[in-house]
């Protein structure tokens, strides 16, 4: 069999197994079996890597033909080129560490198997995603991972208020997936194809117009808008946290949010043809990253804060694609999949020592009773919140770099949102770990360490998190000029990195340095407060004045309520009032009409024969007095 019929398969098998014999198993074989299939493909997967970092241009599969429309076929073909490669190391990678730390954590859960099920159909659609070799492909893969995050968020269904968030999830990455189809409708009407390889040589040839062109790149981009959780799409993503925190960890954090980057970075060849389009996702991931800072300033739900900071860094994985700077994009799209992972899990080991608590108001002290959740959540935190020659801090300045060269407003206003978002993660971890334990007595007496399976996967992406800049060092820290990941994605970036402009070396160390001043102006100012004025987070009801915006999530959810919740509601209503009130009186009166129509027939219909005998005599006689007359 194909190796990349392998790494796609295997999750699948796993899906199958937890689905039809996981309730007739033990908790720890399902669980392991689902774990292994996810291991099997990642060393598969490191295969492939390998391979093509020895000179292989790209591996293919080609199957059968499931489209056929006059001149035009689609097949179902995967391929794995340089892109491919990273995106699926990331996602059975660090899918498999979640999967072992979900065995500990779903430990118990009547519907564990289902859940291993679904990690595992998620991931199988998500390899489809990333390894088709045609839009189509890409497409099916983009509706599984909705349709799993749809069965995953609303995973504990008899919580109401958990299977509204799940119908929300859904329907405005229905919304979203609108836009994408229109996309792919203009690329199949115009280029008879769906292929990537056909598309982007008709594209490069000039046999599409830059008007063409630009409508391609912006409804992709809207379809993106919704997997990535982008103004104006982007309320689904912090309502998403219903499901459980695995799901938050794998879904909302490593993969299925990253697809539109994805999307993107594979189209840059369309991209670099619309400049329209990239100034819109050069402004929206702007505003979203902004707007989702300043909310989770003020969130006190731990996952929550986390979800925004989701939406606010994949805001600036936008920025960088709106300045072309796609390698960048990548880079901080790898190095976020570690340390939100990380904070992710870290956050569900919390949950797990608090019970159930999810507020950390509640917390406090949780360094002495949790020390290995302490530290490496500790890890990520410095890394998202960009300390030097951690993960983190190596990929923003990546982006804040390239867009400076580009846009120097824009980047002013990221270095802002970077501040923002050092403030709001470090009082997450000061207010949760540090101080004194703010719970009720029976919570404390029964903290404690998470267990193996769950310390073990934090760990392992701590290491990470401390590590990943390693994966594309600035040219400052490289005497030979090139940068590792942004060699590697060449051949599949081609051109489109090549007009971009890099500030000087000189220039560079002084944006360094700005970027490692709001870091520690973030750290200290934190300090202080939560600190060293035992500072806690005040209530929804105690927050005055401007506050409130950021505190009420702006309002938006309330917007989108009024606008278009109510209206489809209020518009419901009137069809029932109108079923009870004119369709039931229309329906009425036909009902009696046709009684009428039927008693009459009824009458005549009697049974008796010389009715029967009359009928035929005057039929008879009609007959003739029409004859005689015609």
């Amino acid at each position: 069999m194909n190796i990349l019929l392998i790494i796609l398969l295997s999750p699948f098998f796993g899906f199958l197994f937890s689905g039809l014999a996981g309730k007739y198993l033990s908790e720890k074989l399902t669980g392991w079996i689902s774990s292994l299939s996810l291991l099997v493909s990642f060393i598969i997967s490191l295969q492939v890597f390998m391979g093509l970092g020895s000179g292989a241009a790209a591996f293919e599969s080609t199957g059968f033909t499931f489209l056929a429309v006059g001149d035009v076929f689609v097949d179902f073909a995967i391929q794995a080129d340089r892109l491919t490669s990273i995106m699926m190391l990331v996602i059975t990678g660090i899918g498999f560490l979640i999967h072992v730390y979900s065995i500990a954590y779903m430990h118990g859960d009547a519907g564990f198997y289902k859940f291993f099920a679904y990690l595992n159909l998620f991931v199988f659609n998500m390899l489809v995603l990333v390894m088709g070799s045609n839009f189509l492909m890409l497409f099916f893969g983009w509706e599984g991972v909705g349709l799993c995050s749809y069965l995953l968020i609303g995973f504990w269904y008899r919580n109401a208020e958990y299977g509204k968030a799940a119908r929300k999830a859904f329907i405005m990455n229905r919304i979203g997936d609108l836009g994408l189809l229109v996309g792919l409708f203009l690329v199949i009407a115009n280029c008879k194809s769906l292929s990537y390889s056909d598309v982007f040589t008709a594209a490069k040839s000039g046999a599409l117009s830059t008007e063409l062109v630009t409508a391609i790149c912006i409804s992709f981009f809207i379809g993106a808008m919704g997997k990535s959780a982008q103004i104006p799409l982007y309320t689904w993503l912090p309502d998403a946290m219903a499901g459980p925190t695995p799901v938050s960890a794998l879904i909302h954090a490593a993969t299925m949010v990253t697809a539109g980057v994805y999307l993107v970075v594979r189209c840059n060849v369309l991209f670099e043809m619309a400049p329209a389009a990239q100034q819109l996702i050069l402004w929206v991931g702007l505003a979203t990253s902004i707007l989702a800072a300043l909310i989770g300033l003020k969130q006190n739900d731990i996952k929550k804060v986390l979800a925004y900071s989701t939406v606010s860094q994949l805001g600036l994985m936008f920025i960088a694609l709106g300045v072309g700077a796609y390698s960048a994009a990548m880079f901080h799209l790898v190095t976020h999949a570690f340390f939100k992972a990380l904070l992710f899990l870290g956050s569900g080991s919390v949950i797990h020592g608090m019970g159930g608590e999810q507020d950390i108001r509640k917390m406090g002290g949780l360094k002495s009773h949790m020390p290995i959740t302490h530290y490496t959540f500790l890890i990520g935190t410095l890394a998202i919140s960009g300390m030097p020659l951690l993960s983190g801090f190596f990929s923003k300045d990546e982006i804040l770099a390239m867009v400076f060269a580009e846009q120097p407003v824009v980047w002013f206003l990221a270095v802002c949102s970077a501040l923002i978002t050092g403030i709001y993660m470090f009082r997450v971890f000061m207010v949760t770990f540090l101080g004194d334990f703010r719970g009720t007595e029976d919570q404390k007496h029964h903290l404690h360490e998470s267990p193996v399976l769950i310390t073990m996967p934090l760990l392992a992406l701590a290491v990470l998190s401390l590590a990943g800049g390693l994966l594309n060092l600035p040219e400052l820290f490289t005497h030979e000029h090139s940068q590792w990941l942004k060699t590697w994605l060449a051949p599949v970036l081609g051109t489109s990195q090549e007009g971009l402009h890099h500030p000087s070396h000189q220039t560079e160390w002084i944006l360094m340095g700005i970027a490692v001043s709001a870091f520690v102006i973030a750290w200290l100012f934190t300090r202080n407060k939560y600190i060293a004025k035992s500072s806690v987070p005040e209530s929804d009801e105690d927050i005055q004045g401007l506050a409130k915006w950021p505190a009420g999530k702006f309002f938006v959810d309330e917007l989108y309520d009024g606008v278009f919740v109510k209206s489809i509601e209020k518009a419901g209503n009137a069809m029932i009032n109108a079923d009870s009130g004119v369709f039931s009186a229309v329906m009425d009166w036909v009902s009696a009409g046709i009684s009428w129509i039927s008693g009459l027939f009824g009458r005549i219909q009697n049974g008796r024969i010389q009715y029967y005998l009359l009928y035929m005599v005057v039929g008879i006689i009609l007959m003739l007095v029409i004859n005689i007359f015609r």
